[in-house]
């Protein structure tokens, strides 16, 4: 699988992006609509390299964390054992759209459009059912997807070259508007230990999902949409921003939301 290949380089690709700046605005979304206290249980699917399964710890929050990549859980538990969380944070490798947990979690967030990678309804439909099943009657499930601009202007059929000390990643992208789908062509070149470079190939897909489309998918799966977002300032987000952060909350029957 790709990413247990660049599980050792992902946080360098993504090195821009900023995780405090992003769980300071999850915080700020649990303080506008929890309205049940500081939620405790959290959980964080799709947790990669677990960088905001961390900075989501370290204020205070009980956090397990799901991936399906071993590597990519193998970086996540080092970091936390190097940052006095070893035994604090519950890995769990699972599929997203089959995980499985203990009990109950206040919250759930899925961050760097994890949603997206759910390319089938059915897909998208069964790991909602769960986000539901495991959220406590009120609880918020936050995620983002990478908007309908994204795909159409930056995936698009373009190509991309990421460099870095011991890796190369080149990706070619082919989007097709009548299906949604986007298929990244994947060329990764990893450093050896005598400096000679091994090449390994992959085909990822992503789906391009309206705002309609989410709504419609949280509606059906009895997720209350909240409200979705362009930036950290809250601003309205629409289908013509890049990355789109949205808010849902559980209803679940008798409790105060989800009454009719």
């Amino acid at each position: 699988m790709i990413y247990d290949l660049l599980a050792p380089f992902y946080d360098k690709f993504n090195g821009d992006v900023d995780y405090s700046a992003w769980a300071d605005f999850i915080e700020k979304i649990i303080e506008k609509n929890y309205g049940m206290g500081k939620p405790e249980l959290v959980l964080d699917l799709g947790c990669g390299t677990g960088s905001m399964t961390l900075e989501l710890a370290k204020r205070g929050y009980d956090m397990t964390g799901i991936d399906y990549s071993c590597e990519m859980l193998d970086i996540a538990r080092n970091r936390a054992y190097s940052e006095g969380f070893g035994d604090k944070i519950l890995w769990l490798m699972q599929d997203m759209r089959e995980f499985e947990l203990y009990g109950t979690v206040d919250a759930v967030v899925c961050c760097l459009d994890g949603i997206n990678h759910l390319t089938g309804q059915k897909d998208l439909d069964r790991t909602l059912d769960l986000v539901h099943n495991y959220l406590i009657p009120n609880g918020l499930f936050i995620f983002d997807i990478n908007g309908k601009y994204k795909f159409e202007n930056i995936y698009a059929d373009e190509s991309y070259v990421m460099e870095n000390d011991g890796a190369v990643c080149i990706w070619q992208n082919y989007y097709n508007a009548r299906t949604k789908l986007c298929d990244f062509y994947i060329t990764l070149f990893c450093e050896d230990d005598d400096g000679r470079y091994e090449r390994y190939d992959e085909v990822q897909r992503e789906r391009m999902y309206t705002l309609r489309s989410i709504k419609s998918a949280l509606s059906r799966n009895s997720l209350e949409f909240i409200g979705a977002y362009s930036d950290f300032d809250f601003n309205e987000a629409s289908d013509g921003n890049e990355r789109i952060y949205i808010v849902a909350r559980c209803k679940k029957e008798g409790d105060l939301y989800g009454e009719q």
